[in-house]
């Protein structure tokens, strides 16, 4: 997982011939049960969890509000359903501009105010959809979306996880991309509670989803920047401002930062840029799984199946509780197993489930639904821990939401496709005329496709190694027990960028002395002293 990792055709060979024996499970001395490895979570960071949390949870909520009306737009309007599908296409499209914009600025000024400002965004376009009055518009309002969507995932990612101790994030990485799963159970319900009860119909789910957002961001307000972003700026400036001798009063001190955030960046970018690539193609892949499997079931409910709303919701909330719970475990299992093989395994429990996915009827679908969604949350759970296990520090928060969104702009189709391919295969119309599609043959092989592609890629990838999960693990606790010290954020992050410069005056440009070390000697010290 070194930088550059790709470069050499000797690497590149070596590679390869190690990707099914890097599939074994890493001896994880510290993998805790997972009460205990919660338990190991302060005040501070089970906020920081559930901020960022709600605000992926909301994120998904939003969107999910065209996939359950599709139908219901469609009928409004006086055009097709996969006219309608558009709205989700033109948002999963517009994603990447966000994520690249908001990623950016998370990176270098901090991720509270990135995720305040899209959460705000996303107040005032949910309203606006609500009051469009043909396609043009609606499709306008949702593309504007997007990009307000595609800046929330990678700041809400950062906030969550960045602090939590190492033992806990494989399980809390599979709960928060489960906000995903959650949003989707939410908007199920209240597409039932909303749409066939109310007299605007399809328009009330946008105008109550205004809402709950306010409250987020109230409580994100009252939570403080992660402590490691903090760290890592004080770092990088302190490091920049150490090198070039620059004064750092004033208006010197903002260029300062930014000089040394563009330089950190074009560094991270150059040494690492065929596995930037390699984490587009892979979340192409996860996106195409999620949206394929989720985005047009609904409709495939409806119009095929048969089924009236009420037995729709159930069958959808079911579908998220197994995403949900398969996430959340599968997220956990990842730490024991390691990300790649935890990964691997769910897809092959994955494909074989489509068939009956697809090909059950009536309310027997429950049990298909849940294990199926079951290993697409699942498959999903490890995502987030490993997408950020994979991406350099300095761009975390811009690598992840990018990475992500660039995987949804290339499977942004899914709804669209699903639905243009299906109306070439019609079935007999309903019993007032309406027209029906066979729409579950495409969404099974369009899965069986999607479950072979992220296994063949997940088999290629890289994976963090064992050693540096020690490092990781090490440095969670050095940071704990400075901040309990008294030691200021800042401060830590000045002396890392003074021992990593020394480390390199003597000989070891590559890194620091590892967290490991340093914290070895702190202990040995302090029993010394006593």
């Amino acid at each position: 997982m070194a930088a550059g990792w790709f470069y050499s055709p000797s690497q590149i060979g070596r590679y390869f011939l190690t990707r099914i024996t890097s599939l074994q499970p890493p001896r994880n001395s510290h993998a805790k049960n997972p009460i205990r490895a919660l338990r190991l979570l302060n005040r501070h960071q089970w906020l920081m969890f559930w901020a960022g949390f709600l605000g992926w949870t909301w994120d998904a909520f939003d969107f999910f509000t065209v996939s359950l009306t599709v139908t219901e737009i469609a009928k409004d309007f006086g055009v097709a359903n996969s006219e309608v599908t558009w709205g989700l296409t033109v948002t999963l499209m517009l994603r990447s501009v966000g994520a690249l914009l908001f990623g950016s600025l998370s990176d270098r000024y901090g991720r509270k105010w990135p995720f305040v400002i899209n959460l705000s965004a996303l107040i005032v376009l949910e309203l606006g959809t609500g009051f469009t009055h043909n396609l043009s518009q609606f499709l306008a309002v949702r593309s504007l979306f997007g990009i307000a969507m595609g800046g929330l995932f990678g700041p809400a990612a950062s906030t969550a996880l960045e602090d939590l101790p190492y033992e806990a994030r494989g399980i809390l990485s599979g709960l928060f991309e489960q906000g995903y799963a959650m949003g989707y159970l939410l908007a199920a319900i209240f597409y039932r509670a909303l749409v066939p009860t109310t007299s605007h119909g399809w328009r009330s789910i946008f105008w109550f989803g205004a809402g709950p957002p306010v409250l987020i961001i109230i409580f994100r307000l009252c939570l403080p920047e992660t402590n490691h972003f903090l760290v890592q700026r004080a770092e990088r400036e302190a490091r920049h401002r150490i090198m070039h001798e620059q004064d750092t009063e004033g208006g010197d001190l903002k260029r300062n930062g930014v000089r040394a955030f563009a330089k950190e960046s074009w560094l991270a970018l150059k040494k690492n840029w065929v596995l930037l690539i390699y984490m587009v193609i892979l979340m192409a892949g996860f996106n195409s799984c999620s949206h394929g499997s989720q985005d047009f079931y609904p409709t495939f409910l409806k119009d095929q199946v048969g089924m009236n709303a009420t037995n729709t919701t159930i069958i959808t909330v079911i579908g998220q509780i197994g995403a949900l719970i398969g996430g959340t475990t599968i997220g956990y299992i990842s730490s024991i197993l390691g990300r790649r093989l935890t990964m691997c395994i769910a897809c092959v429990v994955g494909g074989a489930l489509v068939p009956a996915y697809i090909f059950t009827r009536g309310m027997n679908l429950i049990a298909p639904v849940f294990f199926v969604q079951f290993f697409v949350g699942g498959v999903w759970g490890p995502i987030p821990i490993h997408l950020m296990e994979l991406a350099p520090p300095a761009l975390r928060t811009l690598v992840v939401g990018l990475t992500y969104q660039l995987g949804n702009l290339a499977s942004s189709a899914s709804a669209t496709i699903q639905s243009t391919i299906g109306e070439q295969y019609p079935l007999p119309p309903k019993a007032d005329g309406t027209k029906r599609f066979d729409y579950g043959k495409v969404i099974g092989i369009f899965m069986g496709a999607v479950w072979a592609y992220m296994l063949f890629f997940l088999l290629l990838g890289p994976e963090m190694k064992q050693e540096e999960r020690e490092e990781q693990r090490q440095e969670a606790l050095a940071w704990e027990e400075e901040r309990k010290s008294g030691r200021s954020l800042v401060e830590m992050g000045e002396r890392r960028a003074k021992d990593g410069l020394e480390a390199e005056k003597l000989g070891s440009p590559e890194k620091r002395p590892s967290v490991a070390e340093e914290r070895t000697e702190k202990l040995d010290q302090d029993k010394a002293e006593v």
